[in-house]
């Protein structure tokens, strides 16, 4: 049997980077301890340094006394990081042949009914789960950066995940103010990032072709459909396009425009030309401020952006309401 949300009062990180960092800000924010674990040099200082500027935008967000948040404690190993912990969360780099050792020798001494999620962009639970013990616990758990404030997490199974451990996890995930969307079928990049991937793939084009710059390219998202998507994404946009008859006319009238060449959805070779624009670019754009004051301006305006969607308890913003709501219950606010 696995521990349900309601029980859960330890999480354990594994791997401390920028989605690890996330995921230990987001839960020591709601009262949770947090055992992390990072071999990396200088990895708790910079934790650290993460969970205290994440602090300014997740007090506006959920207020919770200090007194209510939960401790944090940065171990050298991963066995004295999961053993006695409710919950695991692993963030080891993006690569098969690390991710797999180190969930075979967290699933060894981690508790049996401990949920353990891996943060992965497009890897296979399959794969990831093939030599740990009790593999049906494992359900990855994709999140969005900076993971402390978006809501998303795609939660998806492998062929060996148990259906309760996923529905356990979304639970859990639910309880530390999240959004878990489950994909159903096992998919290479699941659905957000394959969304994304798309994107990205027609953006290097438009760099590698000379079309736009970075900024013009960010500009065309930030004032446009940017905005469009915080509230109801691109099937729901794309729908009211359609005015009275909504998606049928849509497709009806801008379907043929899809046999256009448009798009070149295959990635450009990445030459040494292409990523120094690529480069250049953003650095020029990212130019007078540094990264956490970039960071915290980045979360100010989510912050605002997700509070204005909770007047209509809409979207990101119903998440969010709904997280305070839990967390008054929880922690007796």
């Amino acid at each position: 049997m696995f521990i349900s949300d309601k029980e859960v009062k330890v999480v354990a990180i594994i791997g401390t980077g920028v989605i690890g960092s996330g995921w230990a800000a987001r839960c020591l924010h709601r009262g949770l301890d947090v055992y992390a674990s990072d071999p990396g040099p200088n990895a708790e200082a910079v934790l650290r340094e993460v969970i205290e500027n994440s602090e300014q935008a997740l007090q506006k967000i959920v207020p919770i006394p200090q007194e209510k948040k939960g401790k944090l404690i940065f171990v050298k190993n991963i066995e004295e990081a999961v053993k006695n912990a409710d919950y695991i969360q692993e963030s080891a780099p993006e690569v098969e042949t690390i991710k797999i050792p180190i969930l075979d020798k967290i699933a060894k001494y981690a508790k049996p009914n401990a949920i353990i999620g891996t943060s992965t962009s497009g890897l296979l639970p399959t794969r990831l789960q093939s030599e740990m013990k009790n593999p049906e616990r494992l359900v990855v758990a994709h999140p969005f950066n900076p993971v402390y404030l978006l809501p998303l997490v795609e939660v998806v199974g492998g062929e060996k995940t148990s259906p309760k451990a996923i529905e356990t996890a979304m639970g859990i995930y639910k309880m530390i103010g999240m959004k878990p969307l489950k994909v159903r079928v096992e998919i290479d990049g699941f659905i957000a990032d394959r969304l994304l991937e798309a994107l990205w793939r027609e953006l290097l084009h438009l760099i590698n072709d000379d079309v736009a710059t970075t900024k013009e390219i960010d500009d065309a998202i930030i004032y446009g459909a940017g905005l469009r998507w915080s509230i109801m994404g691109t099937c729901m946009t794309y729908y009211l396009a359609g005015g009275k008859n909504g998606m049928r006319h849509f497709m009806e009238q801008f379907g043929p425009a899809l046999k256009l060449p448009w798009t070149k959805l295959e990635a450009p070779e990445l030459t040494d030309a292409l990523i120094d624009k690529m480069v250049e670019g953003t650095a020029e754009q990212g130019a007078g401020k540094d990264l956490r004051e970039w960071e915290q301006l980045r979360d100010n305006c989510l912050v605002s952006i997700m509070k204005a969607l909770s007047e209509f308890n809409h979207g990101a913003g119903k998440v969010i309401k709904e997280d305070y709501a839990i967390q008054k219950e929880r922690l007796s606010l």
